[in-house]
């Protein structure tokens, strides 16, 4: 069973500390608008205390897809968005939702699949070709079919394939519209094929005879990125507040705490903020 951690707000409350000015205690916390990966594989239950003992500012975590979150900062419903679909958050910029993007840390997206492995891809590493295949033997694959940024990455990929999979959405390709976790689960009962990012499978508990079956392909690197929501265009935005994050984030502190979070010995994210 995926490791539960909170998906939507973390109710709390917080007292801003060392802001430049001063907030008010009702200011004391920031809403984050955060991709499944980040909160599900534990990520921000390790980080978000270490920050909130530095600043005294609380994180609220609103998990979900990619494109929903883009699209809930976008109506200003946030202060920070924290993702991974880098056109898409290029594009949230230049429209003038954002302020400033930037890298954070990366990692990579798997193929799991059963071990019976009906499409012969188990130990291969050409993610296209493994995708060819898995389509010629009309294999089932999971999608998660949410507009998320692992959903955005995998349709990505299939177009490199040659492959329809709108015209086989139904059969041999299912789409669960759900998020990473519920995804893997309804992969994994019906023997499917499913790309997930690695932090998640990582901490995923619920694994069964299903493994890893492709990895290691350049194309399915996955970076993620950080952008302050524009208070200019979103006036409840906390400017403050929501920098301070992001440059706690970037700095040599923030960065360390990532690279720390380790699950069996195992890195689930790899920081890469530019120096």
């Amino acid at each position: 069973m995926l490791r539960r951690h909170f998906l939507g707000l973390v109710a709390a409350a917080g007292t801003v500390l060392g802001l430049a000015g001063g907030a008010a205690a009702d200011d004391g916390f920031i809403v984050v608008q955060s991709t499944t990966s980040t909160q599900n594989s534990g990520l921000f239950d390790h980080i978000l205390p270490m920050f909130r003992q530095k600043t005294g500012i609380e994180v609220r975590v609103v998990a979900v897809g990619t494109g929903q979150a883009i699209k809930n900062a976008a109506n200003g419903d946030g202060d920070v968005l924290f993702v991974h679909a880098r056109p898409a958050e290029e594009k949230f910029v230049a429209a003038g939702d954002g302020v400033k993007r930037f890298d954070v840390m990366y990692n990579d997206f798997v193929i799991v699949g059963p071990a019976a492995d009906p499409a012969g891809v188990a130990g291969t590493s050409d993610v296209v070709a493994a995708l060819q295949k898995i389509a010629e033997a009309q294999a089932p694959f999971a999608s998660r079919g949410d507009d998320s940024g692992t959903h955005k990455a995998e349709l990505a990929l299939w177009a490199q394939t040659g492959v329809d999979v709108t015209a086989a959405s139904g059969g041999w390709y299912r789409e669960t519209g759900s998020g990473m976790g519920a995804t893997l689960n309804t992969g994994l009962g019906m023997g499917a094929y499913v790309l997930t990012d690695r932090a998640t499978w990582i901490a995923f508990g619920n694994k069964g005879d299903t493994a890893i079956a492709v990895q290691g392909d350049d194309r399915m690197f996955n970076q993620y990125g950080i952008i302050l929501v524009n208070p200019d265009k979103h006036p409840g935005v906390k400017p403050a507040q929501g920098q301070a994050f992001i440059d706690w984030i970037l700095s040599d502190e923030g960065q360390a705490a990532i690279a720390g979070y380790q699950i069996d010995g195992q890195q689930l994210f790899f920081p890469n903020a530019a120096r």
